[in-house]
């Protein structure tokens, strides 16, 4: 009897979890039915409904954050797509996000801000050639921002910096050569050992110093593959039946209004949606 009630419990739990799941997708389902109709204001309003059922929806965060963007409030778009990133369970949901993230900062002409975002959306998915195109872009905005003084400073702080490199390798290059001078000088056949053993004392910190500048240009090397190289992620969107496929068909259109607000010169090609 009592395992019959507790198999009782658990049905009304199901039944009231899919019965929360399916409001959630429908109410995603007429937001995007409001924006296809330029309705930002009322496709809001569906979408929230979603999020006051299901807080931490992904699907209803980043949807918000597209109605938001076209609406042209950008400071709550970035807000949702955050939100977006931080609740999704996949890489390539995460890269969405990111990658939108960075369209809004692009908007605002906040190009430093634009460079992380995109970013941190090839760090979830690398291949994607838009995302890397728009990366590029918000990288030259960025240098082209700069005052020709202050980019004038950085030109000349970089052959200070390369000079004082080459300066440093030559000088443990003339130490090298002193030190084998002075080995040389100082052999003493009656002393062959210790002086063996004061001479491999002395070519120690030599070894050193070489080996801490291997190990510096190591991770310069490692931190610059990190930068160029992030790891793949695996795509895992999860299946959903006929409402759903048809409220993924709707959002396709909506990626392409956000895709063609855009600043200039940014490509259009990927569909960045649910």
């Amino acid at each position: 009897m009592k395992n019959s009630t507790f198999w009782i419990f658990i049905l009304g739990v199901v039944t009231v979890l899919k019965a929360q799941e399916g409001k959630v997708i429908n109410h995603i389902y007429d937001g995007n039915t409001q924006v296809e109709k330029e309705a930002y204001t009322a496709a809001e309003k569906s979408y929230r409904k979603a999020l006051s059922i299901a807080p931490e929806k992904p699907e209803a965060l980043y949807n918000l954050g597209n109605a938001h963007f076209l609406d042209e409030h950008y400071d709550e778009a970035s807000q949702r797509f955050f939100q977006t990133q931080k609740f999704a369970s996949s890489k390539e949901d995460k890269h969405r996000a990111f990658h939108n993230m960075g369209n809004v900062f692009m908007k605002k002409k906040e190009y430093q801000k634009a460079v992380e975002a995109y970013k941190n959306a090839l760090r979830n998915n690398p291949s994607d050639d838009e995302t890397r195109y728009n990366y590029a872009l918000a990288k030259e905005l960025l240098d082209n921002e700069k005052p020709p003084e202050e980019q004038e400073q950085d030109d000349k702080k970089d052959q200070e910096d390369q000079q004082d490199k080459e300066e440093e390798e030559d000088k443990e290059q003339e130490d090298d050569q002193e030190g084998d001078q002075e080995n040389k000088d100082e052999k003493d056949p009656n002393k062959e050992g210790d002086e063996g053993d004061e001479n491999k004392d002395e070519g120690k910190p030599q070894n050193e110093g070489d080996q801490n500048k291997d190990q510096k240009d190591q991770q310069d090397n490692d931190q610059e593959k990190k930068n160029q190289e992030p790891k793949q992620g695996q795509l895992s969107p999860q299946q959903v039946q006929s409402l759903l496929e048809a409220m993924n068909n709707q959002e396709k259109k909506v990626q392409d209004k956000v895709n063609a607000k855009k600043v200039k010169g940014v490509p259009v090609r990927g569909k960045k949606d649910w």
